[in-house]
């Protein structure tokens, strides 16, 4: 009887496990490896086993990459960024490039996954490359999937809030390198709308001005009183023949009113979708002297989601400010609580208390006024790109619900260049017309043209003169400077009213 041929049986078989378990070792290596690959770059794990189509799928993706890179460099790269995310054509054809490239992109996972899977693997170790494989294809469809939503989101924003046409007689931009160039100054007017259920129409709660130098960035804020009687109308406009001395019929004629009187008298404006706009836009060209080349009208209501949708504005609050207060025959009611003095975080409900509240201020709407502009310094101050793109989604469905701008869909690269240049190049100052400045009562339209003009037109700073040197026996005296207050009513900065 032959003994000696079951040990080397035994042997034989114990090699061919060994054999095999190194084989399944290195396909796993394989798999893991190859499968990776195709997730870093489409199609490199497929030359393995589909050499022609995964050397094409690479080619592609670098040649894109060369494309994308060499346009950006061309156009520079923020221009190019904002101007795929300003054009809702450009959103049309990014949407699909997107969810294709992803596509293919997932489908050389999963097929470089297929085919490098060990043949006979099951139980746990297939279920861990099946997992492995999915989650391969998971990063790049998320971000995928993110990227198609907010471009959906961006191109929806874009068609509700801007307008499709310039407004007659705005300064357009023009096409070259630089689109503002040969334009000295644009001029937008900001309406904070109280419109809402219990109200009849539409009273501006608050009127802003921001005449921008396209050159410089430079910006200034012009706040008008909803107080302001005596209210011009230009020549052009028909109310004119009805209030050629101006709107002036005491305190049933006052600013917050002029969007009342356009709407109406809608008849004398056949043709225009809304006559109030119109009224209250010429009104404030003929207060400030300037053209207002475009107008952003603002509901109020909705300021409350803006603010949450940021995230909160921290405010230096000044003074006590009541919330829910009104007044009504002379009598402050309705109050349901306080902003106390002091640094703190305001949610949108208690921010738009802030910004609104005036019965029991200082000086009524005078300081409601300040607060306003202190709030937009705080809200430039405390833009936070990468906390605004998380919350992108809400921020947008905000902005349509509650905001309409009339600069023209085209011409939005252009306005994205500029403001960038007032981010980068310019600052941002605040002349609000109050009590402390004119008469609300009896305005002096010479002397306000005046003071706009000075504030866009600074005169040029005069040369120091030379100051001896102080001896142990000299005195001087300080006056305060204009700048250390930040509760003024002449110009200032705007990051710094609060």
């Amino acid at each position: 009887m032959d003994t000696g041929s079951e040990p080397e049986g035994r042997h034989r078989a114990l090699g061919e496990r060994g054999i095999a378990s190194r084989r399944q070792a290195r396909q796993t290596r394989r798999f893991y490896t190859l499968t990776a690959a195709s997730t870093v770059i489409p199609g490199l794990g497929l030359i393995h086993t589909r050499r022609r189509t995964g050397i094409a799928m690479v080619a592609g993706f670098f040649l894109t990459i060369l494309a994308v890179c060499g346009w950006g460099l061309a156009k520079g790269v923020t221009s190019s960024v904002i101007g795929v995310g300003v054009s809702r054509q450009a959103l049309m054809i990014l949407i699909p490039v997107i969810a294709v490239g992803a596509l293919v992109w997932i489908w050389g996972i999963v097929t470089t996954a297929r085919d490098n899977m060990p043949p006979g693997m099951s139980g746990r170790p297939r279920i861990a490359m099946v997992v492995f494989a999915s989650l391969a294809a998971l990063l790049i469809f998320a971000p995928a999937a993110q990227s198609v939503r907010y471009a959906v989101i961006q191109r929806s924003l874009i068609g509700t809030v801007f307008d499709q046409l310039r407004p007659d007689g705005a300064t357009a931009p023009g096409d070259g390198d630089d689109p503002w160039e040969g334009t000295d100054r644009v001029n937008i007017m900001l309406v904070g709308s109280d419109a809402g259920a219990d109200r009849d129409g539409i009273r501006p709660d608050s009127i802003m001005v921001a005449s921008v130098d396209t050159q410089t960035g430079e910006t200034v804020l012009f706040g008008i009183p909803r107080n302001l009687q005596n209210i011009p109308f230009s020549a052009d406009n028909p109310l004119s023949k009805q209030y050629p001395e101006g709107f002036n019929c005491g305190d049933e004629c006052l600013m917050e009113y002029v969007w009342t009187l356009g709407r109406d008298n809608a008849e004398l404006f056949p043709d225009d979708p809304n006559p109030g706009l119109t009224v209250t836009k010429d009104a404030t060209s003929q207060i400030l002297g300037l053209d207002i080349d475009y107008t952003t009208v603002i509901n109020l209501e909705g300021f409350t989601q803006l603010v949450d949708a940021m995230g909160g504005v921290t405010i230096d609050v000044k003074e006590r400010v009541c919330i829910g207060c009104k007044i009504e025959g002379g009598v402050v009611v309705g109050t349901t609580g306080y902003i106390e003095p002091g640094v703190q975080k305001l949610n949108g409900y208690r921010a738009l208390w802030y910004s609104r509240s005036r019965a029991e201020s200082s000086d009524g709407d005078f300081s409601r006024m300040r607060r306003q502009r202190c709030m937009v310094g705080a809200l430039l101050n405390q833009v936070n790109p990468t906390s605004m793109l998380v919350r992108y989604p809400k921020l947008a469905k905000t902005l349509e619900d509650n905001v309409k701008v009339d600069i023209p869909q085209q011409d939005l690269k252009a306005w994205s260049q500029l403001v960038l240049r007032i981010q980068d190049k310019g600052k941002i100052q605040s002349l609000p017309l109050t009590n402390k400045n004119i008469d609300v009562n009896k305005p002096d339209y010479a002397k306000i043209h005046a003071m706009v003009d000075e504030a866009i037109n600074p005169p040029p700073p005069a040369p120091k003169a030379s100051t001896p040197k102080k001896t142990p026996s000299s005195t001087s005296t300080t006056e305060p400077s204009s700048s250390s207050t930040t509760d003024t009513d002449e110009l200032s900065d705007i990051t710094a009213t609060c």
